[in-house]
């Protein structure tokens, strides 16, 4: 379309987006399947009745149907000219139409006519001929905007129109068009453009205007529109005015609020290393800048993305301006790995999101930033199963005896602790002498029922229990309170669940167990009762070790002393902690120590003061 020079003050300053607006189908960049398909279709004569013309905004769905307008009316320079897919542009149909003044070309605004009323208008319309063109053709935009009436309204003539009658529907959201209308058009997806080939074009349209927009302004720009050809044009006419003629690259990305991507690049390596500080400090420059957080956000996870296609791609095509940034791209697509570069992008769409909805963008950048660093410094799944597989491979260290010798697998030494109602009664003198009766209670704590488990895998079901509730408690939980073991062996385990454990009890522990000693368990459910749950088994041990307690002369000597008082727990002495019980006794509950293995108390023994 021939571009209209602006002289003077007398006439209207045209807009880019209007004034370069495609007059034929040659002109039309980007759509090239859309054109082949018209081109065949008027060629062989086998025009639609209804076309419905379908993209995001601005890739020229109401030019479109303008140009197919024209086809089907054009007469050529001499007036005797058929249908044609190269209207020629001169006739009075082609200019009427382009000047949006043919009769015989109605255009309807669905967004604002949305009602039945307004459909019966159109369709009373379509029982008369055109006027002076060969076709009557409507142009419904946003046809979606329709209200559900008005599609049924229009279901019957749009299904058998006049052979006098076009439709040409144009819409951005073509699932809200209902069915019985899509199956009565011809369906046309305009693409969105390609970032290159839309540069390309709006370099064309810079110098025809006699601007000096450099190269890399150009890209910017037609990154910012997001393959839309009105977006771009109205941002390069923005660009122009900004930069009075000839703006710079660095001018266009502060008009359109973008980071450097060099500082991208900056900003992601940081993060990578998990230096929180300096790039915390770098966003703030960028913003400082007028960078948008959220473009930072975006332009992160641009980023995120061409790095990992870098990574299977070494030929991939990013966001890069020069080769400088493409060896960089590629230096740091090297060190790092496919599972680092995958969470990162996990976090940063959910920081994304978090920085669109938040009232402090900047403030909900920064904790995904913060979020991003951190886990930087954290192993990846596979590198925590090789790191838990050398342990496992490593020789056990075997613990050193505790003093004393007791090694039964009890612990140390074991006490009975009595309650804060006997510590209430600590003033005054117990009957064996002095003050030492007053500190003669032991304290109360179960002891382990196994030992630790090894490198090579836990050797007792208590051992297996203890490492899964150090990995997981809750699972841990459920072995210690609701398995009845019928069979162990290393590698091998058999249990009745009761019924308050898990269904999935068992191949859950089967995976963990796998992953955690590097061994391959075999764990089965079964009929037989087994033996007591390890819970019920601490219980009756506690409940033998407080009857035992409540045997010692000397705890039935403080008994007697204090009527009332009761024993309730025991618990467990470590050796070298008889010392601190008796300084403990002035203040705490009274304490007795329970000698450990099969030894006899000693009952001359005097009570510590």
């Amino acid at each position: 379309m021939t571009a209209t020079t602006v002289t003077g003050d007398s006439t209207p300053y045209r807009v880019l987006a209007r004034k370069y607006r495609p007059g034929r189908f040659a002109d039309l960049i980007g759509q090239e399947a859309m054109v082949r398909t018209l081109t065949n279709a008027f060629k062989g004569g086998r025009l639609a009745h209804a076309f419905i013309l379908t993209g995001v905004r601005g890739v020229g769905k109401t030019t479109t149907a303008r140009i197919i307008a024209k086809a089907l009316d054009c007469v050529g320079p001499d007036g005797q000219g058929g249908p044609t897919i190269e209207p020629c542009g001169v006739c009075e149909h082609c200019l009427a139409i382009a000047a949006d003044r043919d009769v015989d070309v109605i255009e309807m605004d669905a967004a604002s006519r949305t009602g039945v009323d307004d459909i019966r208008e159109l369709i009373e319309g379509v029982r008369y001929r055109p006027i002076a063109a060969r076709y009557k053709v409507y142009i419904v935009d946003e046809v979606h905007m329709l209200s559900k009436n008005a599609f049924n309204a229009l279901l019957k003539t749009l299904e058998e129109p006049p052979e006098h009658v076009k439709f040409i529907f144009a819409t951005t959201e073509i699932r809200k068009v209902p069915v019985t209308v899509l199956s009565r058009c011809q369906r046309f997806d305009l693409r969105r453009v390609d970032q290159a080939v839309l540069a390309e074009h709006l370099g064309k349209i810079a110098a025809a205007e006699g601007a000096l927009v450099p190269e890399e302004a150009i890209r910017l720009i037609a990154r910012a529109a997001d393959g839309s050809v009105r977006d771009g044009l109205s941002l390069l006419d923005q660009a122009i005015a900004h930069g009075a003629g000839s703006p710079e690259a660095e001018e266009v990305r502060l008009m359109l609020g973008l980071a450097d991507r060099a500082q991208t690049l900056d900003l992601f390596e940081l993060l990578m290393k998990g230096e929180i500080g300096p790039a915390l400090a770098l966003l703030g420059e960028l913003y400082k800048g007028g960078a948008d957080p959220l473009v930072v956000i975006q332009d992160l996870l641009e980023a995120c993305h061409w790095l990992t296609r870098l990574k299977i791609d070494g030929a991939a095509e990013g966001p890069v301006s020069s080769d400088a940034e493409r060896a960089r791209g590629k230096g740091m697509a090297a060190t790092l790995t496919m599972p680092v570069l995958a969470r990162a992008w996990q976090m940063l769409l959910k920081g994304l999101g978090e920085t669109q909805g938040a009232p402090s963008p900047l403030a909900a950048a920064e904790m995904a930033l913060i979020r991003l660093a951190y886990a930087a410094e954290l192993p990846s799944p596979a590198e925590l199963i090789r790191s838990l597989a050398a342990e496992q491979a490593a020789p056990a260290v075997a613990p050193a005896p505790a003093p004393g010798g007791a090694g039964n697998g009890s612990g140390g030494r074991q006490a009975v602790q009595a309650p804060r109602t006997l510590s209430a009664g600590a003033e005054h003198p117990s009957p064996g002498g002095g003050g030492r009766g007053q500190a003669a209670l032991a304290r109360a704590a179960e002891t382990a029922q196994g030992a630790p488990a090894e490198a090579a895998g836990p050797e007792s079901f208590a051992a297996l229990v203890a490492l899964v509730e150090a990995e997981e408690p809750i699972l841990g939980a459920q072995l210690r309170n609701n398995v009845h073991l019928v069979r162990f062996e290393p590698g091998r385990l058999e249990f009745r669940p009761n019924a308050h454990a898990p269904s999935n009890l068992a191949p859950r522990l089967m995976t963990l167990l796998a992953a955690w000693t590097g061994r391959r368990w075999a764990i089965s459910v079964s009929n037989e009762a087994g033996s007591p749950t390890l819970l019920e088994q601490a219980k009756r041990q506690a409940a033998d070790r407080l009857a035992q307690a409540r045997e010692l002369p000397l705890v039935q000597a403080v008994l007697a002393s204090f009527p009332g008082a009761v024993v309730e727990t025991v618990r467990e002495l470590t050796p070298g902690a008889e010392a601190e019980a008796a300084a403990e006794a002035a203040g705490e509950p009274l304490e007795a120590a329970l000698p450990t293995g099969d030894a006899e108390p000693n009952n001359d023994e005097e009570p510590p003061s």
